[in-house]
């Protein structure tokens, strides 16, 4: 049995995707905690983020082999956050799900090649099988392929652990939820979807839920999961429980009044149905993300999106603030650190 490391202090962490908003946190976070840390950048001009940060900068791609490399020497342990976490692209085979399980790959290759101990990988609760509620690691693999994101993380949760028992590496593997909250230098999927909340434009209610979570929380449990986390193992990284787009919506209008925040109006699925083949169809002209999509609706139209986190509460110490107060630290940040960092740029 491969044992967890308890001294890590003369070691070096290394942190890819550092410029993302769980990456950018937990390389905040390693640093407090004294931690030598490395972080790696696909693009070197993005490195605003990391300003006055006392680590190691490199570029590395996690779909080019050679640059990982160059990266990984002299590193014990990993955190593999860096993936594309988009739910569209124009040819998301290739953009989304072939970047994110040949990125897998690639890391786990040069992992072995570069003598890397310990593996914290960033997996999702999308990989999770909704079935049967509240959702939880036991439960097996979600499986609905109706999603390319989806179907990357499921695929890529699996991968990770077969390369880690395969390579003698320690694997731990974390599945966040829906990562709000600050230190963001561009909006992610869920920071982008509080945003829109907070400027009014959810007109219409989708009846999906949303189970938020700090991203600092995630970036904690990233921590612990590298400390204590059992080789081999899946932590669920979210709340209990979920928060209605309704919900959300009203929070927002409550915290914030002078906004005037209307709700938004429920309508019958078929409704949304016929709207979002309207958006696909817009998209193929404008090469833009339609606002909604067919099978999203079918993937998530009432789902409850309940997570059983006991398991990352007893061994990872887990304890993240709650859903809503996540989404109202949220929204402070947005509407004020953010909105004053686009305004100065």
């Amino acid at each position: 049995m491969l044992k967890q490391n308890k001294n890590m202090s003369n070691e070096i962490s290394l942190v890819t995707g550092a410029n993302g908003h769980l990456g950018n946190n937990l390389v905040r976070l390693l640093l407090s905690e004294n931690q030598k840390v490395r972080a790696t950048l696909r693009n070197m001009n993005n490195q605003e983020s990391l300003e006055g940060l006392d680590c190691d900068v490199i570029q590395a791609d996690i779909t080019n082999r050679e640059s990982l490399k160059k990266a990984f020497k002299g590193i014990t342990n990993l955190y593999a956050v860096g993936a594309n976490f988009s739910m569209w692209a124009k040819n998301p085979k290739v953009e989304i799900y072939d970047n994110n399980v040949q990125g897998t790959q690639n890391v786990f290759d040069i992992a072995k090649e570069c003598g890397i101990k310990n593996i914290v990988y960033v997996s999702s609760v999308a990989s999770l099988d909704f079935t049967k509620l509240p959702a939880n690691v036991d439960n097996g693999y979600n499986k609905d392929r109706r999603n390319w994101y989806y179907n990357s993380k499921n695929d890529s949760d699996k991968l990770a652990l077969e390369l880690g028992k395969k390579y003698g590496i320690r694997t731990v593997l974390i599945l966040p939820s829906a990562m709000i909250g600050s230190e963001a230098y561009t909006l992610n999927y869920t920071n982008n979807l509080v945003y829109q909340i907070l400027n009014g434009e959810i007109p219409v209610d989708t009846n999906v839920t949303l189970n938020w979570v700090d991203v600092k929380d995630v970036a904690f449990g990233a921590y612990k999961a590298m400390l204590k986390g059992k080789n081999g193992e899946r932590y669920i990284l979210s709340n209990e429980v979920h928060t209605t787009l309704q919900e959300s919506v009203k929070i927002a209008s409550e915290l914030f009044p002078e906004l005037q925040l209307k709700m938004p109006k429920k309508v019958p699925k078929c409704l949304l149905y016929s709207v979002a083949g309207l958006m696909e169809f817009g998209s193929k002209i404008t090469g833009k993300e339609p606002q909604l999509q067919r099978h999203y609706l079918d993937m998530f139209y009432g789902l409850k999106q309940d997570y059983d986190i006991s398991k990352s509460k007893k061994e990872l110490e887990f304890n993240p603030k709650p859903s809503q107060k996540a989404l109202i630290d949220a929204l402070k940040y947005l509407k004020n650190d953010w909105e004053k960092k686009e305004m100065n740029q």
